[in-house]
């Protein structure tokens, strides 16, 4: 059997991410698709970006899971040494919650009164010697059976600009993956970049302008919490949370019920062609975790995220699998709807 054609949409939410590298790992299991172009922000862009560098090395869907273990294990490991701790009485508790950290309320202190706008030791973001460790971006570029697309904001203009495989480097990468109030904005082109999830998390834009095709979303930044933030640090990341949410949810709602994206999204050359879209979401779980677990790169956290993300792929394959190629299954609820599905 031919092997179906499937476009990815992987959304950024900080350590989130691994719920992505767990459904990306489940996903890649399955001999059915064949993923050929990928779109992301902040971490799916990252995620994208090192599972492109996997396939690339010879090692087809093999390599690419072996990369993102890697990726992810490395920042696990090297985690245990950061002093972005959860307390004692956390751990003891089994809390995922950095809310009693005081490396994590000192983090967005510094950036209340400061602001990362300069680059120093304290606002580079360590990203950057992962990245340029663990991903070869001179094989990225040239991966040519994947088309990836990132997302980043322009900070002088307000607006989102997409890079393209052929033109990604870890400068680009760091530039969607900015946390503004966390690390200095990114320079690229003389161009200053935040976060990619401001205006596209993730782009859906570039994966439209692809032939008909099936359009798989991985959710991974929950629309709504149990609970209210609690501290400004709290405050500041819930802000962020849902001004990332604002272009998912009209974009989904453009593409689920108008039949088309809006004319700026969309530019005077793409003919837009209906597509079948499906959701993989994992909110319900995530949703109901403190916000600020989303700064907790702690391995055990990691490798808990991976499996849930595991979990809901499985599910998803299980109830809708069978419909790639034939008829959309996304279910608008985690989105429109996210209240409820965090009380079921």
């Amino acid at each position: 059997m031919t092997p179906k054609p499937v476009s990815l949409g992987l959304q950024g939410g900080g350590t989130y991410g691994a719920f992505t590298w767990g459904v990306l790992d489940r996903l890649l299991d399955e001999e059915a698709f064949r993923f050929d172009s990928l779109s992301g922000s902040s971490s799916g862009a990252v995620n994208a970006v090192v599972l492109a560098d996997g396939y690339a090395e010879g090692g087809d869907r093999r390599g690419a899971q072996a990369a993102l273990r890697r990726f992810w294990t490395t920042l696990g490991t090297l985690a245990s040494v950061s002093p972005m701790q959860r307390t004692p009485l956390d751990r003891l508790a089994g809390n995922w919650t950095m809310e009693h950290s005081p490396a994590y309320q000192m983090l967005e202190m510094l950036g209340a009164l400061a602001g990362p706008v300069m680059e120093t030791a304290l606002s580079l973001n360590p990203l950057r010697n992962l990245l340029s460790s663990l991903v070869n971006f001179e094989r990225v570029r040239h991966c040519e059976e994947l088309e990836l697309f990132v997302a980043a904001t322009n900070v002088r203009t307000g607006t989102g600009r997409i890079f393209r495989r052929a033109e990604l480097d870890v400068q680009k990468v760091l530039a969607s993956a900015c946390l503004p109030t966390v690390f200095a904005a990114v320079e690229v082109e003389g161009e200053s970049y935040w976060d990619g999830s401001y205006v596209a998390n993730p782009p859906l834009a570039p994966l439209v302008e692809r032939p008909p095709r099936d359009l798989i979303v991985v959710q991974n930044n929950p629309v709504a919490r149990a609970r209210m933030p609690r501290s400004m640090a709290d405050i500041s990341n819930r802000s962020n949370e849902i001004a990332f949410n604002i272009s998912f949810v009209r974009e989904i709602s453009t593409l689920q019920y108008v039949n088309g994206l809006p004319d700026e999204s969309r530019g005077a050359q793409m003919a837009f062609a209906p597509m079948r879209l499906h959701l993989i979401s994992g909110t319900d779980t995530l949703g109901s975790y403190d916000i600020s677990s989303k700064f907790n790169p702690e391995l055990a956290f990691l490798n808990h995220l991976h499996d849930c993300g595991v979990a809901a792929a499985e599910s998803w394959l299980r109830e809708h699998g069978s419909s790639v190629g034939v008829r959309s299954t996304m279910d608008t609820t985690p989105v429109f709807f996210a209240d409820q599905a965090l009380r079921a």
